[in-house]
């Protein structure tokens, strides 16, 4: 088991560095003419290469963190390190991914073509585009359905495309927002273990928002137990298990157990 973080030191430098640090990092937002603390205080480091559950219940400011690291929002207190620099100073956003609870694919686009989008922002040439597209669809299992557009596309498959679309641009950190909240639960089950696979071939350092305690013990390497609203981190405990993790199993059961009396 580990405990919070509680340094208040500046970004580390040399190969050491956490992929992400979160110091004291405070948020509020307006609501009817007052302020109303969202985050308060929250620490915390991710190792290079782990996936990290952020889990809490809902409304508890977990996808508003998540937008803190994708620097979407700025706190109004704290300090967000990525890759041993402080957000303000990095200067290689294309490194960071972000899949949002919803799939977000273009209906007017074929699979390909969405997954090309998330290339199209710079200078890279349009056949090493295709190439890269077609290698990510490959990685997820969909090169037989490239020319698909969205509409023909199960939920799963259309979730495999958003994550392929996460992965071209070769990320060094993948952030994912509930990704597979909307799936049922055996299609979710298989997204799980297309995650856990893909992340062998490419260890992706991962932080994943949930409200589902098994899904967080199944694929999280770490669970920071978000509290309730002002969030803070309540505890951060690492899964000591191998994979693949039976839900069922006495082992797993017993973290489900002690995350659920976190919450």
């Amino acid at each position: 088991m580990a405990e919070p973080e509680n340094s208040t030191s500046a970004c580390d430098d040399g190969t050491n560095s956490p992929a992400i640090r979160l110091t004291g990092i405070y948020k509020s937002f307006a609501n009817s003419g007052e302020s109303l603390p969202v985050l308060e205080n929250i620490n915390l480091s991710v190792t290079p290469g782990t996936i990290v559950a952020l889990l809490g219940a809902s409304g508890s400011g977990k996808s508003t963190l998540l937008n803190i690291i994708s620097g979407l929002i700025k706190p109004d207190r704290g300090q967000v390190c990525l890759q041993g620099a402080p957000s303000s100073d990095f200067n290689d956003w294309q490194r960071v991914s972000y899949m949002f609870q919803e799939d977000r694919l273009l209906p007017w686009r074929s699979t390909i073509g969405n997954i090309e989008f998330a290339l199209e922002a710079g200078s890279m040439a349009k056949l090493e585009r295709r190439q890269r597209a077609r290698d990510v669809l490959q990685l997820v299992n969909l090169g037989d359905f490239e020319k698909a557009f969205p509409y023909q596309l199960s939920g799963g498959m259309r979730s495999r495309v958003a994550l392929a679309r996460s992965l071209v641009t070769s990320p060094a950190i993948l952030l994912m927002d509930e990704p597979f909240s909307r799936l049922d639960a055996q299609t979710r089950g298989q997204m799980h273990a297309e995650l856990l696979r893909i992340h062998r071939v490419k260890p992706t350092t991962v932080v994943f928002v949930t409200h589902d305690v098994e899904e967080a013990v199944v694929l999280a390497d770490r669970v920071a137990v978000v509290s309730p609203r002002p969030a803070t981190i309540r505890q951060v405990i690492d899964v000591e298990l191998s994979r693949p993790r039976d839900p069922t199993h006495a082992e797993v059961t017993s973290y489900i157990q002690q995350l659920r009396e976190l919450i």
